[in-house]
C-alpha cells in the first residue's frame, strides 16, 4: 500500500482517504496530504485555508455550503468522533441531492474529501472532537448557504449520539433543499 488508500464512496467524487500510519510504542506518524499522490486520485485542486474547530457531543454543524468562493474540503478528525456527511448540490450531476457520511476519529484517521459544489456537516458523536480541515478557497461570510440538517427531500440518517442535537440559531434558518435552485454549483 502507498502512502494513502482512496476509497471512493458511492457519490464518486466524494472520496475516503485512508492515510498509512506508522507506529511503534512510542507513537505514530502519518502523512495527512501530499500533492502529487492527491492529484493522481484526481483531488488537484490548491489548498489555501485551513480551519479547526473544537466541539462536545450533539453539536451538529451544517449543512453549509458558499455560493461564491465555493470550498472543496479535506476533513479529519484529531480528538474524539464524528459521523461527517456530503450532500450533492450540483443541479447536473446524477447524484443530485444524495448523500454519504463516514465516521471520521482520531482512532480510524479516516480523512474525507468533499469537493466543490457540495453541502457539508457533521455530529460530535464523542464527549469532545477536534475537527481540521483544508479548503480549496477561503471563506466568505456574504456567501454563506446551506440546507437544514433535517431536510426531508435530503433525508440525511444522522446516527443517535445519545443526547439532543445542538445547533447554531443560523443553521435552523436554511432554506429547505427542494426551494433552492443551486444556480451557483452549475459549472460543477
Amino acid at each position: 500500500m502507498g502512502k494513502f488508500n482512496f476509497i471512493k464512496t458511492e457519490i464518486p467524487e466524494v472520496q475516503v482517504i485512508e492515510p498509512t500510519v506508522f507506529g511503534d510504542d512510542r507513537g505514530y506518524f502519518m502523512e495527512t496530504y501530499q500533492i502529487d499522490d492527491f492529484a493522481a486520485a484526481g483531488i488537484d485542486k490548491p489548498f489555501v485555508q485551513d480551519n479547526q474547530s473544537r466541539s462536545t457531543k450533539g453539536v451538529l454543524r451544517g449543512l453549509h455550503f458558499q455560493k461564491n468562493h465555493t470550498q472543496g474540503k479535506l476533513v479529519r478528525v484529531t480528538l474524539g468522533e464524528v459521523f461527517d456527511v456530503a450532500v450533492d448540490c450540483r443541479p447536473h450531476s446524477a447524484t443530485f441531492g444524495k448523500w454519504v457520511g463516514v465516521t471520521l476519529s482520531a482512532e480510524n484517521k479516516k480523512m474525507l474529501y468533499i469537493p466543490e459544489g457540495f453541502a457539508h456537516g457533521f455530529v460530535v458523536l464523542s464527549d469532545v472532537a477536534e475537527f481540521c480541515y483544508k479548503c480549496t478557497d477561503v471563506y466568505d461570510p456574504t456567501s454563506e448557504g446551506g440546507i437544514p440538517y433535517d431536510d426531508p427531500t435530503v433525508n440525511v440518517q444522522w446516527p443517535d449520539c445519545g443526547c439532543e442535537h445542538k445547533t447554531s440559531a443560523k443553521d435552523k434558518e436554511h432554506t429547505p433543499f427542494a426551494e433552492q435552485k443551486f444556480e451557483f454549483f452549475e459549472k460543477y
